[in-house]
């Protein structure tokens, strides 16, 4: 067996065990973006993951390993009996070392391999076409091996430019087959766009979405604290194919205290 073939068995063995099968009858399950809890992550990861499970969170998406090899992270996350679906890899790190990426994915038993922001050089008519091509070449080499990439918005890309949204040069650039989408649901109000009309739009295109709530001066706050419509959005979301809702607060001011009340509210609103 060679590496491309391994590596194909190994993804597929992890979906198989820690996703099920992706589709229209795929639970909702609420995960929890590491990002959130970073100087938790930093300080003591074995017992952050392990307080996280407590409150009930079965997933996690990373965005980074926190000094840890993947393989050290991977046991971390059976030991808290934790999946992590998606991860956050710099766009730099799809051009340059591809490779390592998928060799690490296959170990963590991610699923989604997600582009989290662009820097200024990529959000100009151009820029987001080259990196949708990007994203259609690394999905072409990630979907044999049972992976795809993905992108996670924020408010630039919604700025118009020559009378088109970058988000919307994404997504009609890229192939529906090899690229998903990850709506974050306070960003794109943020950027003056409405989740339900890209829901509308592009029904099928987004597999995850950041349930992150903002106050009305625009300020970040814990779900169910601000003024985002969750209730109106969950049930859109769920009938266009989201299947996984990460909460995450940039500048959480009591980290787990603010991520479990985060927690139960966003299975209250899930739950209707």
């Amino acid at each position: 067996m060679d590496r491309r073939e391994f590596l194909a068995f190994l993804a597929g063995t992890t979906a198989a065990t820690r996703f099920g099968c992706p589709g229209p009858q795929e639970s909702r399950v609420i995960g929890i973006q590491l990002y959130t809890v970073r100087r938790l992550m930093t300080a003591d990861a074995e017992r952050t993951l392990k307080a996280l499970a407590d409150i009930g969170y079965r997933e996690v998406e990373l965005a980074g390993l926190y000094g840890k090899t993947p393989a050290e992270f991977r046991k971390l996350l059976d030991g808290s009996d934790l999946n992590a679906p998606a991860t956050h890899i710099g766009i730099n790190e799809l051009r340059n070392g591809f490779s390592k990426v998928l060799d690490d994915s296959a170990i963590l038993g991610h699923k989604w391999i997600i582009v989290p922001s662009l820097p200024a050089a990529d959000q100009t008519v151009d820029g987001y076409k080259r990196v949708a091509d990007l994203l259609n070449e690394t999905g072409a080499k990630a979907r044999p091996l049972g992976f795809r990439t993905g992108f996670h918005n924020h408010s630039a890309e919604f700025k118009v430019i020559d009378g088109q949204r970058g988000f919307d040069l994404l997504l009609a650039n890229t192939d529906p087959a090899l690229v998903d989408f990850e709506l974050d649901l306070f960003w794109i109000r943020s950027g003056g766009a409405d989740a339900l009309d890209y829901f509308k739009r592009y029904p099928g295109r987004f597999r995850a979405v950041h349930v992150k709530d903002m106050a009305a001066d625009g300020k970040q706050v814990n779900v169910g604290e601000g003024v985002i419509d969750f209730a109106g959005i969950f049930p859109e979301a769920d009938r266009v194919g989201v299947r996984h809702y990460f909460v995450e607060h940039d500048q959480p001011a009591d980290p787990l205290n603010d991520v479990r009340k985060s927690f139960l509210a966003t299975r209250k609103l899930l739950n209707g």
